[in-house]
């Protein structure tokens, strides 16, 4: 308890003058002073560094009908902080510790969480809450008392911000921020997927669709795995010359294929399909052309992309019986709480390339920039520093 009190605001609320609160969907964030709660059991209250945006906040930040369009809410889920007081019955951290908060619930108690065959948690992951997931309560309050919702268990955009312990993971306070930061997902998902969900072996073939923060990671992933061949298709041509710097060693513009489909342009690289796909998009379309460019007895695919349209995948049943596989990946198959700090030690001891990721880097004031940033293709990570 006596850690917990040297900042003189455990237990207290605290009038954070900096949150950037959405208040209608699509429009810009609004810089606003609010009230943050203090953490109930098993939740800490974070001090945030630094944060960066990710296209899942773009996506949520679109939605204006259903149930995932809340209003007002405070996005961001890609973050890096301080703790700065700790709530009843949480052992694991301590006023002080540098921690990364992730969406993907880890709680390690669950029989999901002590499988290797996944990194589900039957207890808090079955689906995205919008406030905590103990109680469904918000810890943040505009000034006029009105509640604001929570994104995906973490709301970085925010200098405090309340998470479950479940949802966190400590990092050393030695760790540069801005790259603790990429670890809280895209970056993480994308090498995961390469290395927990397909197992890229040394001299195999890939093929990535999109070429964005986590295709970049996947193509990391692979070029660490020693794949002899890695092939990005995007229609921005200017990915090459930023994927050659992830391992990246061919390149396919599905807009210059002409009457060829990029499956078949694929194929014929690669003398008939490529070990394992990736499809980081979101599309179907995509989705099954990621698998017709998988090799016919073997070949695995992989998706990370949220389908946009909630279009069903159409795949051929005969190719499955041949061999073909496909397989969906949230958070790249990590277990946050173990894998993670596995992910810092490797760009510790200079193995992970996590520098190329940041494009970018804006302060807290001008985080309309950077949405504007990744909407335009310009930036893979923009780093929204706090002071």
């Amino acid at each position: 308890m006596e850690k917990q009190n040297r900042s003189g605001t455990a237990g207290k609320v605290i009038r954070c003058k900096g949150s950037a609160v959405c208040r209608n969907p699509g429009e810009p964030l609004v810089i606003e002073e609010i009230m943050v709660d203090p953490p109930k059991a098993w939740e800490i209250r974070i001090k945030i560094l630094c944060t960066s945006l990710c296209h899942s906040d773009v996506t949520f930040w679109k939605i204006s009908i259903g149930p995932f369009a809340l209003f007002p809410r405070i996005f961001g889920h890609e973050a890096v902080g301080v703790v700065e007081s700790v709530g009843e019955h949480v052992e694991e951290f301590q006023e002080g510790d540098m921690v990364v908060p992730v969406f993907r619930p880890n709680c390690r108690e669950c029989r999901d969480c002590k499988s290797q065959k996944g990194n589900g948690c039957s207890i808090f992951g079955d689906k995205l809450v919008a406030e905590m997931p103990r109680d469904g309560t918000s810890r943040f309050k505009g000034m006029n008392g009105e509640t604001l919702h929570h994104f995906l268990s973490v709301s970085s955009f925010s200098e405090y911000t309340v998470v479950d312990v479940v949802h966190v993971v400590k990092i050393s306070s030695e760790f540069p921020a801005e790259k603790a930061c990429l670890l809280s997902c895209g970056v993480s998902s994308g090498i995961g997927a390469a290395w927990k969900v397909a197992d890229i072996e040394e001299g195999s073939t890939v093929a990535i669709f999109g070429l964005g923060a986590v295709g970049l990671a996947v193509a990391e992933g692979a070029r660490l795995r020693g794949a002899s061949k890695i092939i990005g298709v995007d229609l921005n041509q200017e990915k090459f010359e930023i994927g050659k710097k992830f391992g990246v060693s061919e390149f396919i513009n599905p807009a210059t294929c002409g009457e060829k489909k990029v499956s078949e342009v694929i194929k014929e690289i690669t003398d008939g399909g490529v070990d394992y796909s990736f499809e980081c998009i979101g599309l179907a379309s995509l989705m099954e052309e990621a698998f017709n460019s998988s090799r016919a007895n073997w070949g695995k695919t992989v998706i990370l992309g949220v389908e946009m349209h909630n279009t069903p995948l159409a795949i051929n049943t005969y190719f499955l019986l041949r061999g073909r596989t496909v397989t969906g990946c949230f958070f790249g198959g990590l277990k946050a709480k173990s894998d993670i700090p596995i992910l810092a030690q490797k760009y510790l001891h200079k193995e992970i390339n996590l520098d190329g990721f940041i494009t970018h880097e804006v302060n807290f004031q001008d985080i309309n920039k950077a949405f504007d940033l990744l909407l335009e293709g310009k930036s893979l990570r923009c780093i929204i520093w706090m002071d």
